[in-house]
């Protein structure tokens, strides 16, 4: 916590709820954000917070962003330009806080630490890819139960092909091929075997037409043929697994987050927040951090509220200003709140000082908040 008071934050207070925020100030890139809500960007003591890093007009959110690290114990924020990413592909190991992330036909790591290289961990066989363009190695990587393998959802050319990637070998293994766009796959943090993913909007290649979500969540078991989670096609969005592994999270447009049981279909609807972007729960299932929006388009405004499901109480944290031109739509700067670490923290990104930086919240402070 005295870091948060060091030069490297700046306080924010959000004047109608009295929350104070802590933005990271520091900058090695004009643009630092939070993570994709999906993976967590703190090692699991809390000591290292990855976040990624823009160079306008360079790159865009689904090609060239790069990462940065606060280092809690020493104070150092450092920026490494060789881990080039494409979508939101990076993972922490909450272990070591080594970083991992996709590019091209690979899979990469390195270290927090400056004298820490860049290592190559496998890749997708070239004789799957042929000559195809490779436009997403991951849309965000995950880990399996056992710890042995991260899932691959690529798309290069015409095809989405899924499969995994063997940490220690590197060694490949194709799952499934699809002729339209599926993304978000995520192993299940409890089976090794399967994956929850999504049926996302589909850019024709050929004739430039998009083709909507008509059902989005669906099942993936190894050596299995996929299966949707609902039986009547269900549209909803921003997935992501409960750690029970028998229930998935999903944002269900303006009505808020739903709970849904995988084996009976059975929903929980927090009904919170209002016009749901995104939103992720503590371990404890008590507490609830969501972003919302009244008209979606890249870099509109956005609010991040926290919700105490003992009380019902929720409070503010902050309320984005629009980042309007290049910088708003090309980087994906959704807030993306996610309790991190230790759980200490809620992590998002905030455009309050008019530019795109990281913050941190401290969860204690939203708790005694939303007690009363």
């Amino acid at each position: 916590m005295d870091l948060l008071n060091s030069n490297l934050f700046t306080p924010w207070t959000d004047p109608e709820s009295g929350v104070t925020s802590y933005i990271l100030s520091k900058k090695v890139a004009p643009v630092q954000e939070a993570f994709y809500f999906v993976n967590d960007s703190m090692s699991g003591d809390g000591r290292y917070l990855w976040f990624y890093c823009a160079f306008p007009p360079s790159g865009t959110a689904a090609q060239g962003r790069t990462l940065g690290v606060l280092d809690f114990q020493t104070g150092e924020v450092r920026h490494f330009p060789e881990t080039q990413f494409n979508h939101a592909s990076p993972y922490v190991d909450p272990a070591t806080g080594w970083i991992y992330w996709g590019m091209g036909d690979s899979l990469w790591r390195r270290g927090p630490q400056p004298n820490e290289c860049a290592e190559r961990v496998g890749f997708i066989p070239a004789d799957l890819i042929g000559s195809r363009h490779i436009e997403r190695f991951a849309t965000h990587l995950t880990r399996s139960a056992d710890g042995k393998e991260f899932f691959v959802d690529a798309g290069f050319g015409l095809q989405f092909v899924f499969g995994t990637i063997t940490i220690e070998t590197g060694e490949y293994q194709f799952w499934q091929r699809f002729d339209r766009n599926y993304n978000h796959a995520q192993f299940s943090p409890t089976d090794p075997d399967l994956i929850v993913f999504s049926q996302e909007n589909h850019p024709d290649q050929v004739t430039g037409q998009t083709f909507r979500i008509e059902n989005r969540m669906w099942l993936l078991r190894r050596g299995e043929a996929p299966r949707p989670v609902f039986e009547t096609p269900t549209v909803v969005t921003h997935e992501w697994w409960d750690r029970d592994g028998q229930h998935v999270w999903c944002i269900k447009g303006k009505q808020g987050t739903w709970r849904v049981n995988i084996a009976t279909q059975a929903v929980e609807d927090l009904a919170w927040p209002k016009g749901a972007w995104h939103s992720h729960i503590h371990t404890s299932g008590q507490y609830v951090i969501g972003d919302t929006n009244m008209r979606f388009y890249r870099g509109c405004p956005s609010t991040v509220r926290f919700l105490n499901r003992e009380t019902g109480q929720d409070v503010r944290l902050v309320d984005n200003p629009e980042m309007p031109g290049l910088v708003g739509e090309r980087y994906h700067i959704d807030p993306h709140p996610r309790f991190c670490g230790t759980e200490d923290f809620v992590v998002f990104t905030t455009t309050v000082r008019g530019e795109v930086d990281v913050a941190l919240t401290p969860v204690a402070d939203l708790i005694e908040r939303t007690s009363g």
